[in-house]
């Protein structure tokens, strides 16, 4: 398995259907394309909280699962977004504990919101860039603007 580092480029709108997109690119180095992650309302609001460094006076979902990470003892090595099947993209979370490795299922969405609060990278396998790239995504990120980047509401 091929991977490639990401950055997350920032989260918007889909103009045709009001869903909510997390948008990942290529570092520098590895060069290549964006790829949008389609996601729900909920994980947006996570993913935009954290792009936007707003603390809530509460924990959320992912500040919780953090902090229980951190008092087990373990931390974030990195994300990884594994696999895209029939329009589904799959990640793995990869823990070090110990000396050991323990690596977790999650969604996409839940994933990069959790490296996000944990400034650990986000990884693509090379297999998912490739299948990603239909002629309807293809087409969508030709017409992105700067613009059209930023936090969702």
């Amino acid at each position: 398995m091929a991977i490639v580092q990401m950055q997350i480029q920032g989260l918007m709108v889909d103009p045709y259907n009001q869903a909510y997109i997390v948008v990942l690119r290529p570092d520098e180095e590895s060069g290549g394309e964006l790829l949008p992650i389609w996601v729900g309302k909920p994980e947006a609001n996570a993913i935009g909280l954290a792009l936007e460094h707003v603390d809530s006076p509460r924990p959320m979902t992912h500040d919780l699962l953090k902090e229980v990470i951190e008092a087990l003892g373990a931390r974030v090595l990195s994300v990884v977004v594994t696999d895209l099947v029939e329009n589904t993209f799959y990640a793995k979370v990869h823990l070090l504990h110990g000396d050991g490795e323990i690596t977790v299922d999650a969604r996409p969405s839940d994933a990069i919101a959790l490296a996000l609060r944990t400034e650990c990278p986000v990884f693509v396998d090379s297999d998912v860039l490739s299948k990603s790239r239909t002629g309807e995504i293809e087409q969508w990120l030709e017409n992105l603007k700067p613009e059209d980047f930023g936090k969702a509401d």
